[in-house]
């Protein structure tokens, strides 16, 4: 297996499966896109698991194949930070459902020649944790120094806590939820609705024209983004500030600053990602809630394994606020899991774990070394 064990490196895996989805449908194969960076350990004891959040992929540190930007999470991983592949064997894989390669929406369905397109079945994030599973048997990988993920990754990260106890010695969560409110819930169906409105969505089934959902999909995003940010930051950035011009046009085109960057956003976002599988992973977020999966009671998802646990939060993040992470605290708590938490300070919203935060690195690094 030394070949999937070099820094960096791109791979791509068909399992035979079949993988049993909660839905109750069956997947096989199930591919698998991945990277690795760093080695194996010839015990087996420095596997870390990345998870992504809902529109990120497996290029956690490399550059990404479409747009060339460095890896959404070099901040965290790489030479000298938390997580170094020089010391750790790090995997991060692409979603179940997402569109860099691994199986989804916009891949071919062996049975017909096609994508799968809305025949692709509906997933939960157990379904991908499972699918993380099949890789890690692939790659030799019995259990995990640490699971680390914020936002969607966290859930995974939690997922794989509940779903895999004795294959995880840590578990890292970063502004993430334990269950999907009503409220996460309505931003998403906003997100879909402007998608399946949007008429080149062709009730998913825009591949062969190459012409998808661009306008849906942007407004999706847009719609999105906002949630990722904060109020003091987005004024502190733009407040009421006119955008390339000195008087306000009387017109719809992006008078303001915020308009042109929200715009801005969603164009991009179009060239990079799916939107069928935007309807997907979106679903699974909303399908997700931990304590139902587990008899109604979120501290007996935790009661096997041996797991450490540490979670963040950020103070001005109102999409997974450190309320949700408390509520995670207190069942880990009753479960009687070790837990270290902390609420970290940041004018950038929920996005602040994907940026510059030395904080939450010192934070990360002390927890796992702490326990190495």
């Amino acid at each position: 297996m030394n070949h999937d064990r070099r820094f960096g490196l791109a791979r791509q895996v068909a399992l035979p499966g079949p993988l049993r989805l909660d839905g109750g449908a069956l997947l096989s194969p199930v591919e698998i896109a991945y990277e690795t960076y760093g080695t194996l350990a010839p015990d087996g004891g420095n596997a870390v698991l990345i998870c992504h959040a809902l529109t990120g992929d497996q290029h956690v540190a490399s550059p990404h194949p479409r747009t060339g930007k460095p890896g959404w999470w070099t901040r965290l991983v790489g030479p000298g930070k938390p997580i170094d592949p020089a010391r750790d064997f790090v995997i991060c894989s692409n979603v179940l459902g997402s569109c860099m390669g691994s199986s989804g929406p916009a891949l071919t369905n062996p049975a017909t020649g096609r994508p799968y397109a809305m025949g692709f079945p509906v997933i939960t994030i157990r379904d991908m944790v499972r699918a993380q599973g099949l890789l890690l048997d692939h790659l030799g990988v019995v259990t995990l120094k640490a699971v680390v993920g914020g936002s969607m990754g966290g859930m995974q990260a939690l997922s794989w806590a509940a779903t895999f106890p004795h294959r995880v010695r840590a578990c890292v969560v970063i502004a993430s939820t334990a269950r999907h409110s009503a409220q996460n819930i309505a931003f998403h169906e906003v997100g879909r609705q402007s998608i399946m409105a949007d008429p080149k969505w062709r009730g998913g089934d825009y591949y062969a024209d190459q012409d998808p959902p661009a306008a849906g999909l942007a407004v999706a995003r847009m719609a999105a983004h906002i949630t990722y940010l904060s109020e003091a930051g987005l004024t502190e950035k733009f407040g009421r500030k006119l955008q390339a011009r000195d008087a306000k046009g009387f017109g719809f085109d992006a008078d303001f600053q915020v308009e042109s960057y929200l715009r801005h956003q969603g164009l991009s976002f179009v060239d990079r990602f799916d939107a069928n599988s935007y309807l997907y992973i979106t679903r699974a977020l909303d399908y997700f809630d931990l304590a139902e999966e587990h008899g109604g009671l979120l501290a007996n998802a935790f009661r096997a394994g041996q797991a450490r646990f540490c979670l963040v939060s950020f103070d001005t993040d109102w999409l997974y606020p450190t309320l949700e992470s408390r509520h995670i605290v207190q069942a880990l708590n009753a479960a009687g899991r070790p837990v270290s938490f902390v609420e970290l300070s940041s004018p950038y919203g929920h996005d602040a774990f994907l940026l510059e935060a030395p904080e939450m690195n010192r934070v990360i690094h002390g927890f796992l070394e702490g326990g190495a």
